[in-house]
């Protein structure tokens, strides 16, 4: 319990050191921070605590003094904060110079991207969805995923230069990678909850599954995904889809994109996640298919994973809806092997508790992301 308080409360005095220093400086830019600033808030020192990988960076909200344009702001004073908010740019720009990538998305314009002091700094116009994703008519939403999903299989890296270019800005993830990294979940998964011999189960098969295919997986990488391809990762405007998160795209498997976004829906909503499935039985081969639930059943193990990750820096509500949460996704893994849906009630009963153990500040956080 205590490291979840001191987690916490690290999180909140780094922030308002860092807010301290950094708002008079976005004023000489002439930028002002909203006073409210729900992405610093709720949950989200948990995923600094987490994920190790993960640099601090602080996500603000704000405007233009002149002209009142609305901005999103990105700071970072931390060694791997500083190295993200750099790749994320290179990504931007190499992604917009490449002559094989999709042309679908659109990226919010960079209005400033800087240094100034200890303080990397990038801020871009801030996109207003014309209506949030999950609210749109299942059509519509269906309409905009595919499209979304198909523009990731419209770039594959098929020349020398092509993966020369890839790896030094990308990244590129092999169906080896896939397989062994999975298998690093499973085995941490199991140290960290030895009493959860189901999971174990599930895990291993899942396991067993992706070493067996890897093949299929091979078979279908090389190709441009994002791997958070989630709506709080872009915006729909105008009917134009915009790319907010450039730091999350690599060259891999080109279900992985398509398979966090399913898992995605899975939760939010079931519908979505049987019609793109069905799309993809339907419209393209079993090897496809069966690529898309290898690739599913990977997504699952590493969330089950972070979420695992979580429970000794949380503590009372909070650590709760994490164990609910591995219980949830764990559900999901099991129906995906089994090519089902998960139940109406397991998904009503997940999504009571979850907005029952919620705090109100990552209530907030959420309505900000959707």
């Amino acid at each position: 319990m205590e490291h979840n308080i001191n987690n916490k409360d690290a999180w909140e005095r780094y922030c308002t050191h860092e807010l301290a220093e950094i708002l008079p400086i976005l004023e000489e830019l002439g930028f002002v921070a909203d006073k409210e600033q729900p992405h610093l808030g709720g949950e989200r020192y948990l995923m600094q605590a987490v994920t190790t990988e993960s640099g601090k960076k602080l996500i603000l909200l704000g405007r233009e003094k002149d002209g009142n344009k609305r901005v999103v702001i990105k700071v970072a004073s931390d060694p791997h904060g500083v190295r993200e908010l750099l790749h994320e740019q290179v990504c931007r720009e190499t992604l917009a110079k490449m002559n094989f990538a999709y042309d679908v998305f659109l990226s919010p314009r960079m209005m400033i991207f800087t240094k100034r002091g200890r303080f990397s700094i990038a801020i871009q116009e801030f996109i207003a969805n014309d209506r949030p994703f999950i609210e749109r008519p299942l059509p519509e939403q269906f309409s905009f995923a595919l499209k979304a999903l198909k523009a990731q299989e419209g770039a594959r890296a098929t020349t020398y230069g092509h993966r020369r270019l890839i790896k030094r800005t990308f990244g590129e993830k092999t169906a080896s990678d896939y397989v062994r990294t999975f298998a690093n979940f499973k085995t941490h998964i199991s140290q960290e909850l030895p009493k959860e011999k189901e999971l174990h189960a599930i895990l291993e098969e899942g396991a067993l599954l992706l070493r067996a295919e890897s093949e299929i997986i091979e078979q279908y990488s090389g190709f441009l995904t994002h791997t958070d391809f989630v709506p709080h990762n872009f915006r729909i405007a105008d009917d134009h889809i915009y790319l907010l998160d450039h730091s999350s795209i690599r060259f891999g498997n080109k279900h992985e994109g398509w398979a966090r976004f399913i898992n995605f829906m899975a939760l939010y909503n079931p519908e979505l996640e049987h019609a793109l499935v069905q799309y993809v039985r339907d419209n393209k081969t079993e090897e496809e298919l069966h690529s898309l639930t290898l690739m599913r059943v990977y997504r699952l193990g590493e969330l089950i994973y972070y979420y695992t990750n979580t429970l000794a820096k949380s503590s009372g509500d909070l650590l709760l809806l994490n164990r609910a949460r591995i219980n949830f996704w764990s559900e999901v893994l099991r129906a995906t092997l089994r090519n089902e849906r998960v139940s109406p009630e397991i998904i009503q009963g997940y999504t009571k508790m979850r907005d029952t153990l919620r705090d109100a500040k990552e209530k907030e956080r959420q309505q900000g992301l959707h």
